[in-house]
């Protein structure tokens, strides 16, 4: 499709935060740089100008030092501002902001409605920073949040970031196992967790979960519990626990501590999925992360002061990581935890209207499943104070594309975004400046320099390859956690192409600029030696009505590798020869013959991890036999079971 499906208005285009950025790089730079393509190209040959600009014009509060970068092309090993200091909450909390307007807004399913203006936050902050640096946390501790996406997550978080402490978070459907796993490998100081939660209209208890938790690590000195579900309970059989209200008891609120801290500093450590094996923790520094997120808010988003972000999302999903930063944008944050379809799938939209939300975030699977269950937000909202709605987790098919234009708003910017935990940023991000076209994230992020390329290291256009990044980006991870001489880091993204970021996404670079996403490369299917990315066949068997979600993968057989595809259906339907066939035929028509799977086979359910992303790969391992290393990294690790010795992949 030629026609793009939006673009923006003149007048958007002129009030955008991404002209003012260029007109002020234009002027100080003596360029003439006229749209968003001339933009992207200065900022990739010129890192240390556009980085230090973005650091300008975002207003972030550090000295940068005289050094922005010592050297892009070391990838990786360069150093970003090494001789400047910089304090990531400092930079979220700011005394000279109105201390009246909202901080943040909190919905926990249809039970509970909170409000907290930026003085409100600013106490809660002091407070509870006051009560950790009375126990001995410093920096480097680690403190954990074992938390849903509430004010009190926010507010620890901040509290660590001032200090130099180590935040780390997970939600609380993982089990203990899953919470062990993770949290267990960073030997945390202090755990902060909640006492339930609520989900789909139930009220969950996490209290035995903790307990649980606590007796297999030791490094955890306090246990704080938030009151979520209940304003009292027995916390005896908690070790170090205290109720957050005691723990704070002791401190009135006053200054926050924001030291200032070289670029680099840890302030988060985050989790590879961990559906192959324990999972890897990596570390995230302040200054990199807070430079990208506020680069991707303020240019790619056109987040401006007093603008209410939302993003449906859980503490165990880096998404969490990337709204909070939004606060240094001025942004109000629009929490939300619980399901996204209680009590109906309106329920998002409902907050959206009630409240104003200017952006929308959420997952491509989430979209997917409100188109086909129906729903014409379109025709029952009014929607009108959302100018973007942003979609990660798995590629934004183009059908998708045209339900949110026909259904959801036609007059907004469709941002499917794409890069991950890894650099907790994005790659591929949308441009407030730009077309919007069927089924293309709009362009390549400012400052990051990906590309595509082939098995034999180059670069290619118009055909799929692996995404990766050619030059260095200021957030890199630190490092990965307990890995001497960095050998786990490099193998994870450097081992491919020496001196290269390869990402592990298989993608096409379309003639626009624009980035087209077929899967991950390690799930890319193989028959015959040719390479198939999975989301070409999600694409065309999700357009069934019949088919409600399906996974992929390549079976090993007789010397060669085959498609299998599984199909969760319609509640009450049976796969029968005749559905078989209009399958293959939609796949066959659409696609290729290669693409057509050898064997279609019915599941009641897709396994998938707690951010919502199915797992090919360990559906691949137990068809194989092969054992799953890490089941508590799934949200439905039972599902697992029904690919286990099926009748119908022995023949």
């Amino acid at each position: 499709m030629t026609e793009p499906l939006w673009t923006p208005s003149a007048e958007a285009v002129a009030n955008s935060n991404i002209k003012a950025f260029m007109d002020q790089v234009n002027a100080a730079h003596d360029l003439a740089l006229g749209d968003y393509d001339a933009l992207w190209q200065w900022s990739v040959d010129e890192p240390a100008g556009f980085w230090s600009a973005v650091w300008d014009f975002c207003g972030l509060i550090g000295e940068k030092g005289d050094v922005v970068v010592d050297d892009p092309t070391k990838m990786p090993g360069a150093q970003w501002f090494p001789n400047g200091h910089i304090n990531f909450a400092r930079n979220l909390l700011r005394p000279d902001w109105d201390p009246n307007a909202d901080a943040l807004v909190f919905r926990g399913e249809t039970v509970v409605k909170r409000r907290m203006t930026y003085q409100e936050l600013w106490d809660a902050v002091s407070r509870f920073q006051q009560a950790l640096i009375e126990m001995g946390i410093q920096k480097g501790d680690r403190v954990a949040a074992y938390m849903p996406n509430m004010p009190e997550t926010i507010i620890g978080m901040l509290a660590c970031a001032g200090i130099g402490a180590i935040w780390s978070s997970a939600s609380p459907d993982f089990g203990v196992q899953g919470v062990v796993d993770r949290f267990g490998q960073i030997e945390p100081r202090v755990l902060i967790a909640t006492d339930g939660y609520y989900y789909n209209g139930k009220t969950l208890d996490c209290l035995e979960k903790i307990a649980a938790i606590v007796e297999r690590m030791p490094s955890v000195e306090r246990t704080v519990i938030v009151p979520y579900t209940r304003n009292a309970a027995d916390l005896s059989a908690i070790r170090g626990a205290a109720w957050w209200g005691d723990f704070v008891a002791a401190h009135a609120a006053g200054d926050i501590r924001f030291d200032d801290l070289p670029f680099a500093t840890p302030l988060y450590i985050m989790y590879s999925s961990g559906t192959t094996g324990v999972p890897k923790c990596i570390v995230h520094g302040q200054g990199g992360t807070l430079i990208q997120q506020a680069k991707e808010h303020v240019l790619h988003c056109d987040i401006k002061p007093g603008d209410k972000v939302f993003y449906f999302t859980t503490c165990g999903w880096m998404m969490w990581n990337w709204l909070a930063s939004a606060l240094a944008s001025r942004a109000t944050l629009m929490l939300y935890d619980g399901s996204p379809g209680y009590p109906s799938g309106n329920v998002l939209f409902d907050y959206a209207d009630e409240e104003g939300i200017t952006m929308f975030g959420t997952s491509a699977k989430w979209i997917d499943a409100i188109k086909k269950s129906g729903l014409k937000p379109r025709e029952t909202h009014s929607l009108k104070s959302i100018r973007v709605i942003t979609s990660t987790g798995s590629p934004l098919v183009p059908e998708s594309f045209d339900y949110v234009y026909q259904d959801v708003k036609p007059d907004v910017q469709l941002s499917s975004i794409s890069g991950g935990t890894d650099l907790l940023s994005c790659f591929m991000l949308g441009s407030p400046i730009s077309p919007v076209y069927r089924g293309e994230i709009q362009k390549r992020g400012l400052g990051m320099k990906a590309d595509v390329f082939g098995e034999n290291g180059q670069p290619i256009r118009g055909e799929k390859g692996e995404l990766v990044c050619t030059q260095a980006f200021p957030s890199t991870p630190v490092g990965f956690w307990n890995d001497p001489e960095d050998r786990k880091f490099m193998a994870a993204y450097f081992e491919r192409f020496p001196g290269i970021w390869t990402h592990g996404d298989w993608v096409e670079l379309t003639e626009r600029g624009g980035f087209v996403v077929h899967g991950r490369s390690d799930a890319t299917l193989n028959p015959g030696g040719v390479r198939i990315g999975t989301a070409e066949i999600y694409r065309q068997v999700e357009l069934l009505d019949e088919v409600v979600e399906a996974l992929v993968i390549g079976q090993e057989w007789d010397d060669d590798v085959r498609v299998v595809l599984f199909v969760r259906l319609r509640d009450g339907m049976d796969l029968d020869d005749a559905l078989t066939d209009r399958i293959k035929k939609q796949i066959r028509t659409n696609c290729t013959p290669r693409h057509v799977p050898a064997k279609v086979v019915q599941v009641t359910d897709i396994p998938r991890t707690k951010s919502n992303k199915i797992v090919e790969l360990a559906v691949r391992e137990v068809v194989h036999g092969r054992p799953v290393k890490n089941k508590e990294a799934l949200a439905n690790p039972e599902a697992l079971d029904e690919f286990a010795d099926r009748e119908e992949l022995a023949s």
